[in-house]
């Protein structure tokens, strides 16, 4: 699939609202468990992870997740000074790019609404829904480190009365119910349990509201984690869940699909061209491995609440 290009039209601001959640928890109240801790130290001590930063610095939009799309193949030529900037904008175009196609499943979505970007990272996911909608963004993340990493951003860009960020738990964000109109998470429910996670979603969304995810799944076909899954796993210090695991959560907590999207053939392009950047990390051989021989799946799934 070709990629797509992010939109520049920012919706009329309406009138903001009152952020939430309003209280900022202590830690023990946002991670309850050894393994919360351990995840939330990797990301509050992983502040100069160049396959993040180096790519978010060329327009300053931060993403967490991996790319969508065909890459030029003439950023593998030219001048070999400029090889690797070449690669490193062309990696940040195709993760751009996967964003825009999570925001295009979101829905109707109009300034006077109000959506929650679960697990959000450094924002980037955050600050490109604002800008294509003008609505209230709320952001939430385990990682202290990225809160304020991304809220120095919003303050940078003018939208900190638009786009929060708040050091909160997903499986309890502490919002208010039925208050969101759509939840999206983009490469972070391996990190936690699906039932509680929607669970708390449905709670947080308005009847008919939108939940969209871009995940990794294993193939429950294949039998159990492959070699290559399992060191993603390990890699990740993640559990990647089964692919029917999704939805039998969804139904679970009563969510309908509305669209399932395979991305994988169309993530591997990304993949080849970090394996020849300099911000390579040895696991894009397992990646490769896994999506190539089928024990691995890049899905979208939207659905609404019923």
């Amino acid at each position: 699939m070709a990629a797509t290009t992010p939109s520049t039209t920012a919706a009329t601001h309406a009138p903001a609202t009152s952020p939430a959640p309003s209280a900022t928890p202590s830690v023990t109240e946002v991670l309850r468990t050894a393994y919360q801790k351990a995840v939330a130290a990797y990301w509050d001590n992983n502040r100069q992870d160049p396959v993040n930063l180096r790519l978010g610095d060329i327009d300053g939009l931060y993403h967490h997740h991996y790319g969508i799309g065909d890459y030029d193949p003439s950023v593998l030529e030219g001048p070999e000074d400029t090889w690797d900037d070449r690669i490193i904008e062309e990696m940040h175009r195709l993760e751009t790019a996967q964003a825009d196609v999570l925001l295009d499943h979101l829905g109707a979505i109009s300034p006077s609404d109000r959506l929650l970007d679960a697990g959000s990272g450094r924002g980037g996911t955050s600050f490109m829904a604002h800008q294509r909608y003008g609505c209230q963004v709320d952001g939430v993340s385990i990682s202290e480190y990225q809160v304020g990493f991304a809220n120095d951003q919003a303050a940078e860009r003018g939208v900190d009365d638009r786009v929060r960020f708040h050091f909160r738990n997903m499986l309890d964000t502490g919002l208010e119910t039925g208050s969101r109109r759509a939840v999206w998470t983009n490469e972070t429910t391996m990190y936690v349990d699906l039932f509680e996670l929607f669970d708390e979603f449905a709670r947080v969304l308005e009847y008919g509201g939108r939940y969209v995810c871009i995940t990794g799944c294993y193939n429950d076909v294949t039998g159990g984690r492959s070699k290559a899954v399992s060191r993603i796993d390990e890699h990740y210090t993640c559990n990647i869940h089964p692919r029917s695991e999704y939805f039998r959560a969804l139904a679970a907590n009563g969510f309908v699909p509305i669209n399932v999207i395979d991305l994988t053939a169309q993530t591997i392009p990304y993949w080849e061209l970090r394996a020849e950047s300099s911000v390579a990390t040895g696991i894009e051989d397992p990646f490769l491995t896994a999506y190539r021989e089928g024990s691995f799946h890049y899905l979208l799934i939207a659905a609404d609440r019923i």
